[in-house]
């Protein structure tokens, strides 16, 4: 046997670019709220540091009714109860929400969900929507863990040749067990401030510590079930080894007391993902198959009563999270009743539900009432209503949005003036597009900043509802299946934008420009 002390060095940097999409509502970071639950509308600084603002604007009265919503949600007094966002089109409903799940943190659970995705072929419309609960409540588990961690003193690797001669049954069993003609075993020295330990390492282990890269020097901490390695940075006492150390390595203490510690780990698990891993031979496993089909009513009461054994004995805590259903008015009256239902169980999320209409008719029936819900439901929601947004509001908006697609250096005064114009007679979503549209346009010309004839381009190549419905109405004889009768009223109360346009109207103000 011959063995060979080596060190393993990282040699090269590897750097990794986050990709980072922007979204509709990707600025939102928050309620923009202080502790007295008053509005702090300070827009965040050019520099790219966004974190420092919510990035909310307008909407006061609802922004302070949903940060009262999210101090009884911290305090745990508002599961199993609802919240309804109602109001036009365009006035921060899904901000709102999207502000509420910021606050909340990546600790309790928020599943946001469509209306219209509790309609599948697969699953059937009280499945998805008892599967969309029970994501949205979490279960913090408390486990224990023997973990051992200490500062790398050496690592040394002993290499096995196998020998035809004398060592004929080693090399069988190795080559059996591994492609690789060689066996590998070592010893691992680790050190804190009072005691030093030498274990040996089998090959996985050392193939562990060649993947994050260990050497002497390093801090790690090693958990003793699964057998993962994490390097927790590099020791002070090395920070002399090298005149040069790359910008993105971390020193730490070396660590005191003993070597083998226990610790307490916290997990926090949905309930969805235990019936998952119950109802499937693959276990858990079947969390990334997708397709997590129905699961028996049989196993989730075992996993309840299980959870309220665990809670009971205090190895277990409730997260009640937000289960956000946008479109609400798109259900029929059996999601209504199972939602109704849904909220007097034991297990029930807080619920928030948005919508954009009035007085509608509910799903299925004939039946009209205000937001197109039924009444014995909206008896158990709290209301927050929100209002169009001021000519004002809509240019911080749109300022906000620039600097989110890091534009807002580039944007000229003018520009967003007339921009500002537009989505205060359009509508501020159509605005938001031309702003992407109208960087390009510059960018063909070659100039570095976004112009007024940029916008006025864009805004001649892309037409908003109300233009697109007088062009309909213009040439509706040229298209297929023409429903609107050319000789009643209705077409006239069309070209004024009366008809075709109820979700977004514009004012009948005139344009805000004339393409030359």
């Amino acid at each position: 046997m011959s063995s060979d002390n080596i060190v393993f060095q990282s040699t090269t940097t590897n750097t990794a670019t986050r990709l980072e999409r922007i979204g509709a509502h990707s600025h939102i970071h928050g309620l923009g709220l202080n502790e007295l639950l008053e509005t702090t509308n300070k827009p965040s600084n050019s520099s790219g540091n966004s974190n420092s603002s919510s990035n909310m604007i307008g909407q006061h009265k609802a922004r302070r009714a949903m940060g009262i919503v999210l101090k009884l949600i911290r305090q745990g007094q508002r599961s199993g109860r609802a919240v309804l966002l109602a109001g036009p089109p365009s006035t921060g409903k899904t901000a709102l929400a999207m502000a509420l799940s910021q606050e909340l943190g990546p600790d309790v659970p928020f599943v946001n969900l469509s209306a219209s995705q509790v309609f599948s072929l697969d699953l059937s419309k009280t499945e998805a929507l008892t599967q969309a609960v029970r994501r949205a409540m979490g279960v913090k588990i408390v486990e224990e863990t023997e973990m051992i961690e200490g500062e790398v003193v050496e690592i040394q690797i002993d290499t096995l040749l196998p020998n035809d001669n004398n060592n004929n049954t080693a090399a069988k069993s190795s080559s059996s067990s591994s492609s690789s003609p060689f066996t590998k075993s070592g010893r691992l020295t680790l050190c804190t401030t009072e005691m030093e330990t030498i274990y040996d390492l089998g090959s996985k282990m050392i193939d562990m510590l060649r993947s994050e890269k260990v050497s002497a020097g390093d801090v790690v901490r090693i958990d003793k079930a699964s057998g993962k390695i994490s390097k927790l940075g590099r020791s002070f006492s090395r920070s002399r080894d090298y005149d040069a150390v790359s910008s993105t390595t971390k020193f730490v203490q070396t660590p005191e007391g003993e070597l083998q510690k226990r610790q307490q780990v916290e997990h926090v698990v949905s309930l969805h993902e235990m019936d998952v891993i119950n109802s499937r031979q693959q276990g858990f496993l079947a969390l990334f198959a997708g397709d997590t089909g129905e699961i028996s009513q049989e196993i989730r009461n075992q996993i309840d009563a299980k959870v309220a054994e665990w809670t009971d004995e205090g190895r277990a805590t409730l997260v009640p999270g937000v289960l956000f259903i946008d479109e609400v008015h798109i259900l029929d009256m059996e999601c209504f009743s199972f939602l109704n239902r849904a909220l007097e169980s034991d297990y029930a999320p807080v619920l928030v539900i948005a919508t954009n209409r009035g007085v509608a008719k509910i799903r299925g029936t004939d039946y009209e009432s205000p937001h197109g819900i039924p009444l014995d439901l909206l008896d158990r929601l709290m209301i927050i209503s929100t209002q169009p947004y001021s000519n004002e509001e809509i240019g911080q908006i749109l300022q906000v949005r620039c600097r989110e697609e890091e534009v807002e250096d580039a944007m000229e005064p003018s520009a967003m003036e007339l921009l500002t114009r537009i989505a205060s007679e359009t509508s501020l979503r159509y605005a938001m597009h031309l702003i992407v549209t109208a960087q390009l346009v510059a960018k063909k010309q070659k100039r570095p900043n976004i112009t007024l004839q940029d916008i006025e381009r864009c805004f001649s190549l892309f037409v908003d509802v109300h233009r697109s419905t007088q062009l309909l109405l213009k040439y509706q004889k040229e298209f297929m299946f023409n429903e609107v009768d050319t000789n009643s009223g209705e077409t006239k109360r069309a070209e004024e934008g009366d008809i075709g346009v109820k979700a977004e109207a514009p004012s009948s103000k005139p344009e805000p420009m004339v393409e030359s």
